[in-house]
């Protein structure tokens, strides 16, 4: 089975566009989805330095728009998995057929003008803890007061938050790690960006979506997501939820996935790829950075394609995470066994800015309590399982 990855913000790189124009009707495209993004794609693709393409508002529908560009290149019927890092999920999106590019690079345009506007109410940032202990690097980042924005698999998590406490983490790295801060204009995917997920939901609420055509991973806890509005919730949830690419590349391992293209602008994932998926049965890796690539990237899904056929059947539950670090209150909670509906609420979790909801994202029996009343969790950790529908 092959997969198509599309990447997240600070993969870009100045100009890197420019050989992409030169493709028919390429340079007509993105002055549509400029229009729809309400900023200028071609210019920050090719003669944008680099300060002005690492700004929130600009970076996310230029990479939204880079990597549906190039999968107009490719063969994507024969394709039989797609995910996106963060921003990259819209990308993806639009890739599995959930959405139309133009609702993809519209949504891209909302999310990132509205992610840069929360950014700049208080002082925050993201840093980079490189090795350790995944336990004991949680628990220190809790302790700070911090939030795993980002558990990218192969001993890299990435905390967020207020600049003083990502300091003192820096001051005290927990056991074996190194500390390295990004230049990222705030705390991304943390309750910090409460305000744009609610500005992202007043517009999402009018796109239209389908279900997926291809599987089509979700950031939020790895797992396949078979509905269309799902998946559009999904998306918006995750400008506050943490983004587990970890338990993504532990899905294609599961599935068996033997090919990965990762899009314009490639080499992020195909790297963490290619360190959490090693030794026998690692996946053939092609990355696609301009027009060059794409007869590499043709032979290798003419390699691993696989038909509905072969596909994978969806799997028998889905998994609901946590929102926040905190303790759970399951003390409404519904019990299991008994049916639940998406978007019903299971309980929440008690943090120091108030509760925080859990709510089921599928329809279905709640199967099993993962964890108890009162316990402590962890932002992404695993709460219940909600038995599929088909």
């Amino acid at each position: 089975m092959l997969a198509v990855l599309s990447p997240g913000q600070g993969s870009q790189k100045p100009g890197f566009l420019a050989p992409w124009l030169d493709l028919p009707g390429a340079e007509a495209r993105l002055r549509w989805w400029s229009a729809l993004a309400g900023v200028d794609l071609i210019h920050l693709g090719t003669r944008a330095d680099a300060d002005e393409i690492k700004d929130t508002a600009r970076t996310q529908p230029l990479l939204v728009a880079a990597a549906l560009l190039a999968a107009e290149h490719l063969p994507m019927h024969d394709v039989g998995l797609v995910a996106g890092h963060s921003v990259g999920e819209l990308g993806a999106a639009a890739l599995a057929g959930v959405l139309p590019a133009e609702s993809a690079v519209t949504l891209a345009g909302v999310r990132g003008r509205e992610m840069a506007a929360a950014c700049a109410l208080e002082p925050t940032g993201m840093a980079a803890v490189l090795g350790g202990d995944p336990d004991e690097v949680i628990a220190a980042l809790t302790a700070h007061g911090l939030h795993p924005a980002n558990r990218n698999g192969a001993g890299q998590i990435v905390a967020a938050g207020a600049i003083d406490a990502l300091d003192k983490l820096a001051a005290e790295p927990p056991a074996r790690t190194r500390v390295i801060r990004l230049q990222v204009a705030g705390a991304f995917h943390t309750p910090y960006m409460a305000t744009a997920e609610t500005a992202l939901a007043a517009v999402a609420a009018g796109v239209p979506a389908s279900a997926p055509a291809r599987i089509l991973l979700s950031n939020l806890d790895g797992t396949p997501v078979g509905h269309g509005p799902e998946t559009v919730r999904r998306l918006v949830r995750q400008v506050t939820a943490p983004v587990r690419w970890d338990l993504c590349m532990r899905t294609l391992a599961d599935l068996g996935v033997t090919g990965v293209i990762e899009l314009p602008p490639a080499g992020t994932l195909a790297g963490l790829v290619k360190r959490e998926l090693k030794g026998e049965g690692a996946p053939e890796i092609v990355t696609l950075n301009t027009p060059a690539d794409l007869p590499a990237a043709r032979r290798l899904i003419a390699r691993h394609a696989g038909g509905p056929a072969a596909r994978p059947a969806a799997p028998p539950f889905r998994v609901v995470v946590s929102p926040a670090a905190g303790r759970l209150d399951r003390s409404a909670a519904p019990a299991e066994g008994a049916e639940v509906r998406a978007g019903q609420f299971l309980g929440h979790v008690a943090t120091g800015r108030g509760p925080v909801e859990v709510t089921a994202h599928d329809n279905g029996p709640l199967v099993e309590w993962l964890a108890h009343h009162d316990d402590p969790v962890a932002p992404g950790q695993p709460l219940v399982r909600i038995g599929g529908t088909h």
